[in-house]
């Protein structure tokens, strides 16, 4: 965890540096993407559904003040390792594991004064989410019969909406939460022998929550 976090801290760096007279901050924590989960039918009867656990990773956002109260913020991780696991007829079947990353773009709107400790804010932007690495598990290898099984997962774009707030320890340092909902919504195909077996629109929508330190250039 420290090689990361000095990796994490280093990489800000360098691509802060040029912006250092650009009121340029960087928020590097834990954060934590906790999927809703909601599914629609992957058979003719309605009985077998998906859904994904949550999962926690490193994560570093970079918040442009483009005015005392107007900041733009950019966020991104370490990428997200989720198990999906069956529900309804599939309950309790872990059908296969994914990676995905979910950069974000938000504008939001700072409370008080830039001179404040105390700063809440409320964001609405875009996230974007590429899924990869997806590898089926082996229990539906077993109930496809075969393992020349295929999982994919398309991209999505979708809203987000945020509130947090930052808490000024000194002129350099200070704290970073924040809380947002994501509109996350993905076509699941499973293919079997090169043909399609099962598909699913699966919506995400998690609720992603950061908590970490804030450093200002």
């Amino acid at each position: 965890m420290k090689k990361q976090l000095s990796a994490a801290l280093l990489t800000s760096l360098l691509v802060a540096a040029p912006f250092a007279n650009a009121n340029l901050s960087v928020n590097v924590g834990a954060i934590n993407v906790n999927p809703t989960n909601s599914s629609s039918p992957i058979d003719q009867n309605n009985a077998l559904g998906l859904s994904a656990d949550s999962n926690t990773q490193l994560g570093i956002t970079f918040d442009y003040a483009y005015t005392d109260n107007i900041v733009f913020e950019l966020v991104a991780a370490t990428p997200f390792s989720h198990t999906v696991n069956g529900e309804g007829g599939l309950k309790g079947a872990e059908i296969a594991d994914v990676k995905h990353l979910p950069p974000t773009l938000l504008a939001q709107y700072h409370f008080f004064t830039k001179d404040s400790a105390f700063r809440p804010f409320v964001g609405l932007g875009l996230n974007y989410t590429v899924f990869f690495d997806e590898q089926p598990s082996a229990a539906l290898k077993a109930t496809l019969g075969t393992n020349d099984v295929k999982l994919d997962l398309d991209s999505s774009f979708g809203l987000a909406l945020q509130v947090g707030f930052n808490y000024k320890l000194n002129e350099t340092w200070g704290l970073h939460a924040m809380v947002s909902k994501m509109d996350i919504n993905t076509d699941a195909t499973v293919y079997a022998n090169g043909a399609k077996a099962l598909t699913s629109d699966v919506e995400l929508d998690p609720i992603v929550a950061m908590f970490g330190v804030k450093y200002n250039f």
